[in-house]
């Protein structure tokens, strides 16, 4: 083959997407009961913290199986999640649009019937379909959803370029010369993706992968998803097409650059009146070349049918992730833990093949009856064979107690019959340079993260707690415990959505700033705080003090005052009468040369706190 010539190119293209992608993820979340499904697990974050149980629930008499799963959680850095879930799901007949920079990149059939179009502003699209839910774009989420897709493809034609989620280029000779010509290896791909879930996809296999992705686009229909443009004919097959597909082809590449680029050059040729890609490849090379440059040069060859760029195959991640499928289900969470021992090996090894180390690890539990139990959990160094062992435990005993009163609430809502599968998948990894020992030892940190790992192995999850800082105006409530090994920053088990560093950077009205007191009291010291006269100083309600603090009373002891600030109102919950509270702070110097920081709350004083 001559340098230059374009390469049989077979492109599947996925339609809208983005919102395929949507009612997948949903749907996993909302029921998915085995490991075949093809589609990215939901990113749930957190399940209940209580550990200590032995057992997992128990089966009921029951024969059949039914889902019930759970919702997803966000990820952090992800785009918001849907504003209205009704109806979200796989098939689901619910209109989407899922909204970029205010403009619809893409909605769901039933979005379409009602008039949104692609293009869009969100306010004339729901102007369109009142009912209509708008989600913010999110790549990661399509990410995720395509890849396990691209598996599946490559399974059965490997080979393939992912240009982006929802569109796939790959080689059609090999699988053309397969599976028996060219049509017959789209339609064998079509169907296998409908097999599993994916329909309306369609193919399209011509000279060159733009060429190939203009036929997917405009050749095909619902009851024909495949068009195949002869060997030769690609320029009698673009040149009806309009200009404008150059600038909405993924093929183009150059990045956001490039995208402009040719959306200007496309809008240039309107205004010149060529309108069709034919009209374009007729003018000549050189007065091409002269007026657009060698970006213009290239579109000019693809407006001709001359792609030479080929098909550039992805090179497939290695497998990392490991599961255990039992049958008969286990229900004793101790025989489940022994079960995953060699499989926690294999899993260690896998990432040491590729010189990688686990540092979070998501554990996902699948129950009998297809319940579902999913966590993300966090390491202070990397993951060993033992530690995922030990984590595993954890979830399994946090799930038996998320029943029990005051317990936490998992992913899944608990495992209420014997466990299935076990998968386990690292969710980040680092270089196993960046963890390897050094010569001499690590040291009294070392030591220290070695005990404190076996002790928490000995007790639990929360058997070992280490304190961290979180938000709240309170001194008392910002003290947080943070199971040992659990980055706070990230962990929302404990602080809820965001971490503790999304809860400190909230806004928090008549919090206390920086420096902060070095003592707090876990239970406020009662305390008397008087005038010169022995009349007790009091705050009304526009915030004045009544008279001068000349002494406070602390334990029986009398402390004069030589120095002191405030008032500063703390206000919480003034719109619920039963729960509100009004208070001020002061900042006290006795005459020891002690500060302390009092709270006047109503007509009674209290001691928050001392700064040593």
């Amino acid at each position: 083959m001559a340098p230059g010539t374009p390469v049989r190119s077979l492109v599947l293209w996925f339609p809208d997407w983005p919102v395929t992608a949507l009612e997948r993820e949903a749907g996993v979340s909302a029921g998915r009961s085995g490991p075949e499904a093809v589609g990215e697990r939901p990113g749930a974050e957190a399940v209940g913290e209580r550990p200590g149980a032995e057992t997992v629930g128990r089966r009921p008499g029951a024969k059949g199986r039914s889902g019930a799963g759970a919702g997803a959680g966000d990820r952090p850095g992800a785009a918001p999640a849907v504003r209205d879930q009704r109806g979200v799901g796989p098939g689901a007949r619910h209109p989407i649009a899922v909204v970029e920079r205010n403009l619809v990149v893409a909605c769901s059939a039933a979005a379409r019937a009602e008039g949104v179009r692609r293009g869009q502003r969100r306010r004339d699209a729901q102007a369109r379909c009142p009912g209509l839910t708008v989600v913010n774009a999110d790549a990661a989420r399509d990410h995720r959803a395509f890849a396990p897709v691209v598996s599946l493809i490559e399974d059965r034609a490997p080979g393939v370029q992912l240009v982006r989620p929802g569109l796939c280029a790959l080689r059609a000779r090999g699988p053309a010369r397969y599976y028996g010509g060219e049509t017959e290896a789209a339609r064998m791909l079509i169907g296998a993706l409908r097999e599993a879930g994916l329909d309306g996809v369609r193919a399209g296999v011509a000279d060159g992968p733009f060429t190939a992705e203009q036929a997917a686009r405009s050749g095909t229909s619902a009851d024909d998803p495949v068009f195949v443009v002869p060997a030769g004919g690609a320029a009698g097959f673009l040149a009806p097409l309009s200009v404008a597909v150059l600038d909405a082809s993924a093929m183009l590449g150059a990045g956001a650059a490039g995208t402009k680029e040719a959306a200007d050059l496309v809008g240039l040729l309107a205004r010149l009146g060529v309108q069709t890609l034919g009209g374009f490849a007729g003018m000549g090379p050189d007065r091409v070349r002269e007026r657009f440059g060698e970006r213009g040069v290239r579109l000019h060859a693809l407006a001709a049918g001359r792609d030479s760029r080929p098909v550039q195959p992805r090179t497939p991640p290695p497998e990392l992730q490991r599961e255990v499928a039992f049958e008969p289900p286990l229900e004793i969470a101790d025989q489940v833990a022994f079960a995953m021992r060699v499989t926690a090996d294999d899993f260690v090894a896998g990432l040491g093949a590729v010189d990688l180390v686990c540092t979070e690890l998501r554990v996902e539990l699948v129950g009998d009856r297809g319940e579902r139990s999913e966590r993300v959990w966090l390491h202070p160094g990397s993951f060993d064979a033992a530690a995922v062992v030990d984590r595993v435990r954890w979830q399994l005993a946090e799930d038996v107690g998320a029943d029990a009163p005051g317990a936490g609430t998992s992913a899944g809502g608990g495992l209420r019959s014997g466990v299935a599968l076990v998968r386990i998948s690292p969710e980040a990894v680092d270089a196993a340079s960046h963890h390897a020992p050094a010569l001499f030892g690590g040291g009294p940190e070392e030591r220290v993260h070695h005990a404190l790992s076996r002790v928490q192995a000995m007790l639990g999850h929360r058997g070992v707690l280490t304190p961290a800082i979180g938000g709240g105006r309170w001194l008392a409530e910002r003290q947080v415990l943070v199971p040992w090994g659990d980055r706070h920053e990230s962990d929302r088990q404990t602080t809820g959505a965001g971490g503790l560093a999304a809860q400190r950077s909230r806004p928090w009205p008549g919090s206390l700033p920086d420096p902060l007191p070095t003592t707090v009291f876990a239970d406020p010291v009662p305390v008397d705080v008087r005038a010169l006269g022995g009349e007790l100083v009091d705050v009304d309600e526009r915030g004045n003090v009544s008279a001068v603090p000349a002494l406070f009373i602390e334990s029986g002891r009398r402390r004069a005052i030589e120095a002191w600030a405030g008032p500063w109102p703390v206000v919480e919950r003034g719109w619920d009468a039963a729960r509100s509270r009004r208070a001020h702070r002061f900042q006290v110097v006795d005459a020891d040369g002690s500060a302390w920081l009092l709270v006047c709350d109503g007509d009674v004083w209290t001691a928050e706190a001392t700064y040593d």
